[in-house]
C-alpha cells in the first residue's frame, strides 16, 4: 500500500529511467502527483502553467490505456 512517506517522485523517475519496473506503483505514483498538481493549480494561478515533461506525459498515456 502507498502511504504518504513514499517518494512518488522518485518511483516515477526511476520507472521512467529503467532502474524499477514500470508497474502498478508506478500508476498509483503517478496518479497522486497528478492529483497534486491539480490542487495545487486551483490553490493559485502562479502553478497555472506547470505540467510534467514530455515522457511523463507518455507514461500517463500509457496509465490511461491499462485502465481501460
Amino acid at each position: 500500500m502507498i502511504g504518504r512517506d513514499v517518494n512518488h517522485h522518485k518511483i516515477v523517475k526511476e520507472s521512467l529511467a529503467g532502474k524499477r519496473p514500470v508497474d502498478e506503483q508506478t500508476f498509483a505514483s503517478l496518479a497522486i502527483l497528478n492529483e497534486r498538481l491539480g490542487r495545487l493549480k486551483k490553490v493559485d494561478i502562479a502553478f497555472s502553467d506547470v505540467g510534467f515533461s514530455p515522457s511523463v506525459k507518455k507514461l500517463k498515456r500509457k496509465a490511461t490505456v491499462a485502465v481501460c
